[in-house]
């Protein structure tokens, strides 16, 4: 049995910044192609069999940088929609909404572009991406590039915790992260792990 490979995107300037990037679409910086790049060599020893990224340019350059082949783009795997919040810092949204936290607190709606979503929505959004890739880890590894929220709230739905227990695993950009079975129980065989740190390639 395969494991799903979560990969976040590279860095931008908006991640750098720590503003919540939703739906704008905005390109890696040199940093962030620097870091996917780096994914290539971890990802070529794995046994992957299909690949899949969010539509934003930011997921779709990772992924190529990062050496993946015949990615496809699913709408299912675009981050969070932080209505009228994006484009914010938490600091930011704080000022207007004090102790403010995305995991409890939510997003107010904002212009026609950016409506926002709750987080049961991206939760649904989320299982429909392992619905659909599941069956496929018979075969081998699934790759999945995406974004920090949307990939917290995949992994959550993927232990069968609340949604909202993806405020539980920190994830930076550029960063590759494993979901397994032990015991035909689903676990976190990986987790939020760069490359530089992979010494060794992964072998199954």
């Amino acid at each position: 049995m395969g494991e799903l490979i979560l990969i976040r995107h590279g860095q931008t300037e908006w991640s750098r910044d720590h503003k919540h990037t939703g739906l704008t679409d905005i390109p890696l910086t040199a940093a962030g192609e620097a870091a996917a790049s780096a994914l290539a060599g971890d990802l070529a020893a794995m046994p992957i069999v299909a690949a899949f990224a969010s539509p934003a340019q930011r997921a779709v350059r990772t992924a190529e940088l990062a050496g993946l082949a015949a990615v496809g783009t699913d709408p299912d795997l675009a981050e969070w929609d932080y209505g009228g919040y994006e484009g914010k810092t938490t600091e930011q949204i704080r000022q207007q909404r004090p102790g403010w936290y995305l995991w409890r607190d939510g997003v107010i709606a904002g212009d026609a572009k950016h409506p926002g979503e709750t987080i049961s929505q991206v939760a649904d959004r989320a299982d429909a991406v392992l619905r659909r890739v599941s069956p496929l880890l018979p075969d081998g590894d699934v790759a999945l590039v995406a974004h920090g929220h949307l990939l917290r709230v995949l992994t959550a739905c993927w232990l069968g915790l609340d949604p909202a227990g993806g405020r539980l695993f920190k994830l930076d950009t550029g960063t590759l992260s494993t979901l397994g079975a032990e015991h035909g129980e689903p676990v976190i065989a990986t987790w939020n792990v760069p490359p530089a740190d992979r010494a060794v390639p992964v072998s199954r």
